[in-house]
């Protein structure tokens, strides 16, 4: 991971097409490493989330170029790697497991990242009949040892069709049903990193299998 790490710490202070090129054969060098180590995370992921059986590395990794077409940064290149694991892949709608690295900025993370208006209101019907279920989960010690709460952006005030007062107005107020788990550099570079990531992720697991069994996914 330190090779990754320091090609990704130059692409930001060389975020152009010209240094990119020259610099080409490093690129895919440490692409060649982050499939590999996707591919052994898939592999041990599947074990305790056979949802992802299907998927292959190529699914579940984004692209480093950036669509700068409707963007004012018209920078290239992304300056960090990532890969979502979930059914149907990157592009999928489901909630999954993301892994993101970047210097210094590294994170484990999951959820469901602004569903569609349906699939919201599907979470949010869940947590009105079922709010004790995803409690359970979150108030968990394997669930509380790496993330504080649910995060995501929230509306200004309750969705229709719920309360102002309801007891759950925090969670039906989301856009986006997240968790994240910072990494630091020296973790990210460490032998037991995979063994980390697996752990951080299965702690996530009913977490995402609450919000896919409410999407019906």
């Amino acid at each position: 991971m330190e090779e990754l790490l320091s090609f990704l710490h130059d692409l930001k202070n060389n975020n152009n097409k010209e240094w990119f090129e020259a610099h080409k054969s490093a690129y895919l060098s440490i692409k060649k490493q982050h499939e590999a180590f996707v591919s052994s995370m898939l592999k041990e992921l599947i074990k305790f989330d056979d949802s992802l059986a299907d998927l292959t590395v190529k699914d579940l990794v984004f692209r480093i170029y950036r669509d700068v077409r409707f963007s004012s940064d018209k920078s290239p290149y992304k300056t960090h790697i990532g890969a979502y694991f979930a059914k149907g892949g990157k592009k999928s709608t489901a909630a999954g497991y993301y892994l993101h690295i970047e210097p210094e900025k590294s994170m484990l993370a999951g959820g469901a990242y602004q569903p569609p208006a349906d699939y919201l209101h599907k979470i949010r019907q869940e947590i009105d009949y079922n709010s004790a279920t995803l409690k359970k989960i979150t108030e968990s010690s394997d669930f509380r040892q790496f993330f504080n709460q649910i995060e995501g952006e929230s509306l200004k005030t309750a969705p229709k069709g719920y309360a102002k007062d309801h007891p759950e107005i925090d969670l039906l107020r989301k856009k986006s049903f997240i968790v994240h788990h910072l990494i630091s550099d020296k973790v990210l570079c460490s032998d037991n990193f995979l063994a980390h990531t697996l752990t951080v992720f299965k702690s996530m697991q009913p977490f995402i299998h609450f919000l896919n069994e409410a999407m019906e996914l």
